[in-house]
Protein backbone atom coordinates (compact mmCIF):
# COMPACT_ATOMS: atom_id res chain seq x y z
CA UNK A 1 0.00 0.00 0.00
CA UNK A 2 1.46 3.54 -0.60
CA UNK A 3 0.79 7.00 0.86
CA UNK A 4 -2.29 7.52 -1.55
CA UNK A 5 -3.91 4.40 -1.00
CA UNK A 6 -3.09 4.88 3.17
CA UNK A 7 -5.17 8.56 3.04
CA UNK A 8 -7.74 7.44 0.65
CA UNK A 9 -8.34 4.28 3.33
CA UNK A 10 -8.36 6.76 6.32
CA UNK A 11 -10.13 9.28 4.97
CA UNK A 12 -13.24 6.51 3.92
CA UNK A 13 -12.81 4.57 7.76
CA UNK A 14 -14.13 8.35 9.18
CA UNK A 15 -16.61 8.57 6.51
CA UNK A 16 -15.21 11.61 5.01
CA UNK A 17 -15.32 13.02 1.56
CA UNK A 18 -12.08 14.50 -0.66
CA UNK A 19 -13.81 17.47 -0.30
CA UNK A 20 -13.79 17.38 3.68
CA UNK A 21 -10.44 16.92 4.48
CA UNK A 22 -9.51 18.96 1.72
CA UNK A 23 -11.55 22.08 3.99
CA UNK A 24 -9.48 20.83 7.41
CA UNK A 25 -6.37 21.01 5.40
CA UNK A 26 -6.95 24.32 3.43
CA UNK A 27 -6.47 22.75 0.15
CA UNK A 28 -8.61 21.93 -2.85
CA UNK A 29 -10.39 18.69 -3.56
CA UNK A 30 -8.82 18.03 -6.35
CA UNK A 31 -5.42 18.24 -4.85
CA UNK A 32 -6.57 15.44 -2.37
CA UNK A 33 -7.54 13.98 -5.20
CA UNK A 34 -4.56 13.54 -6.85
CA UNK A 35 -2.60 12.14 -3.37
CA UNK A 36 -5.25 9.42 -3.18
CA UNK A 37 -4.64 8.50 -7.23
CA UNK A 38 -0.61 9.09 -6.03
CA UNK A 39 -0.12 11.72 -9.11
CA UNK A 40 1.48 14.26 -6.70
CA UNK A 41 2.30 13.64 -2.54
CA UNK A 42 1.12 16.45 0.02
CA UNK A 43 4.06 18.55 1.39
CA UNK A 44 5.88 17.84 4.80
CA UNK A 45 3.43 20.04 6.88
CA UNK A 46 0.15 18.77 5.30
CA UNK A 47 1.71 15.15 6.16
CA UNK A 48 1.85 15.77 9.87
CA UNK A 49 -1.69 17.82 9.49
CA UNK A 50 -3.01 14.45 7.43
CA UNK A 51 -1.74 12.56 10.51
CA UNK A 52 -3.45 14.58 13.11
CA UNK A 53 -6.84 14.40 11.46
CA UNK A 54 -6.78 10.74 10.83
CA UNK A 55 -5.18 10.17 14.58
CA UNK A 56 -1.79 8.35 13.51
CA UNK A 57 1.38 9.05 13.55
CA UNK A 58 3.14 10.48 11.11
CA UNK A 59 5.33 7.19 10.80
CA UNK A 60 2.39 4.97 10.34
CA UNK A 61 1.00 7.54 7.87
CA UNK A 62 4.26 6.96 6.12
CA UNK A 63 4.87 3.37 6.62
CA UNK A 64 3.10 1.98 3.71
CA UNK A 65 5.60 3.68 1.37
CA UNK A 66 8.27 2.31 2.93
CA UNK A 67 7.13 -1.67 3.19
CA UNK A 68 6.96 -0.75 -0.36
CA UNK A 69 10.29 0.31 -0.89
CA UNK A 70 11.23 -2.48 1.10
CA UNK A 71 10.16 -4.50 -1.28
CA UNK A 72 11.07 -3.23 -4.12
CA UNK A 73 14.51 -3.67 -3.07
CA UNK A 74 14.06 -7.14 -1.94
CA UNK A 75 13.08 -7.86 -5.39
CA UNK A 76 16.15 -6.42 -6.76
CA UNK A 77 17.75 -8.42 -4.95
CA UNK A 78 17.00 -11.33 -6.30
CA UNK A 79 17.30 -10.16 -9.84
CA UNK A 80 20.35 -9.37 -9.28
CA UNK A 81 21.25 -13.21 -7.41
CA UNK A 82 19.29 -14.61 -10.21
CA UNK A 83 21.70 -12.37 -12.97
CA UNK A 84 24.49 -13.55 -11.35
CA UNK A 85 23.48 -17.47 -11.26
CA UNK A 86 22.95 -16.62 -14.94
CA UNK A 87 26.41 -15.17 -15.43
CA UNK A 88 27.89 -18.35 -13.70
CA UNK A 89 26.38 -21.25 -15.55
CA UNK A 90 27.30 -19.68 -18.78
CA UNK A 91 31.24 -19.25 -17.51
CA UNK A 92 30.83 -22.66 -16.30
CA UNK A 93 29.71 -23.95 -19.80
CA UNK A 94 32.91 -22.03 -21.20
CA UNK A 95 34.96 -23.82 -18.64
CA UNK A 96 33.45 -26.91 -19.59
CA UNK A 97 34.24 -26.71 -23.16
CA UNK A 98 37.49 -25.53 -22.65
CA UNK A 99 38.87 -28.23 -20.12
CA UNK A 100 37.02 -30.90 -22.09
CA UNK A 101 38.29 -30.48 -25.29
CA UNK A 102 42.35 -29.87 -23.22
CA UNK A 103 42.08 -33.06 -21.73
CA UNK A 104 40.13 -35.54 -23.44
CA UNK A 105 40.72 -35.50 -27.41
CA UNK A 106 37.89 -38.45 -28.28
CA UNK A 107 34.85 -35.13 -26.99
CA UNK A 108 32.50 -35.06 -29.72
CA UNK A 109 32.65 -31.72 -30.96
CA UNK A 110 28.80 -31.58 -31.23
CA UNK A 111 28.74 -32.10 -27.61
CA UNK A 112 31.22 -29.35 -27.27
CA UNK A 113 28.68 -27.19 -29.69
CA UNK A 114 26.12 -28.00 -27.29
CA UNK A 115 28.04 -26.84 -24.26
CA UNK A 116 28.59 -23.70 -26.05
CA UNK A 117 25.16 -22.98 -27.22
CA UNK A 118 23.59 -23.53 -23.55
CA UNK A 119 26.33 -21.07 -22.36
CA UNK A 120 25.49 -18.62 -25.03
CA UNK A 121 21.85 -18.86 -24.28
CA UNK A 122 21.90 -18.65 -21.03
CA UNK A 123 24.48 -15.47 -21.33
CA UNK A 124 22.19 -13.71 -23.73
CA UNK A 125 19.00 -14.77 -21.29
CA UNK A 126 21.19 -12.57 -18.50
CA UNK A 127 21.67 -9.72 -20.65
CA UNK A 128 18.49 -9.17 -22.26
CA UNK A 129 16.45 -9.70 -18.58
CA UNK A 130 19.13 -7.10 -17.33
CA UNK A 131 17.91 -4.58 -20.08
CA UNK A 132 14.20 -5.54 -19.69
CA UNK A 133 14.09 -4.43 -15.60
CA UNK A 134 16.96 -1.69 -15.37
Amino acid sequence: MNLGETISKLRKQKNMTQSELAQKLNVTDKAVSKWERNVSCPDVYTIAKIAEIFNVSVDELMSAQKSSQKKLESKQKVLDIFHLVLKAVALAMGIAVVVLSVLDDAVDIKTLIMFLGIGLFVLALAGFDEKGNK
